[in-house]
């Protein structure tokens, strides 16, 4: 990666990571290049993957998104077809922030924002446990978020 990233490039995409509102002419200035010249290589970083989308972070409590479960989901089979069935049917559902495929003791690991446990158990009820393959979940509701979504440091 940081063969074709040169000091400039990497320091805009710091810049870029921790605030991704700054104009085009704020960037300039920081990395000390001329509008035009930081224009074509933010272009660059997106064109080339460095970048993917820009968006803004919303605070969960305040559009009643306020309970974060994490939720260890077990396969009844270890096979690449039902890996596929299960990623493309959670890809659907809206209430699950991440997805990951894990080594251990569960097949997944997903990320879900809801309102209250309430909620959670509904959504639970429906949709978790009717998903393709799942034989197993287990739920951890989070106490304290102590680190989220932290910058990459590079």
């Amino acid at each position: 990666m940081k063969a074709s990233l040169d000091r400039i490039d990497l320091k805009m995409l710091r810049l870029l990571q921790d605030n991704g509102r700054l104009t085009n002419a704020e960037l300039a200035q920081s990395v000390a290049v001329s509008p035009a010249t930081c224009h074509r290589r933010t272009q660059r970083l997106f064109d080339e993957g460095y970048i993917s989308h820009v968006r803004a972070v919303v605070m969960p409590q305040k559009v009643d998104r306020g309970a974060l479960v994490m939720v260890g989901v077990v396969l009844d089979r270890s096979t690449p077809e039902s890996f596929a069935e299960f990623e493309k049917a959670v890809a659907k559902l809206k209430f699950i922030l991440d997805c990951h495929l894990v080594a251990g003791d569960f097949d997944y690991f997903l990320k879900i924002r809801v309102g209250d446990m309430a909620d959670f158990n509904r959504i639970h009820g429906d949709q978790l446990i009717a998903l393709p393959g799942v034989r197993q979940t287990r739920t951890f509701f989070v106490m304290k978020e102590v680190v989220d979504n932290a910058p990459l440091d590079f």
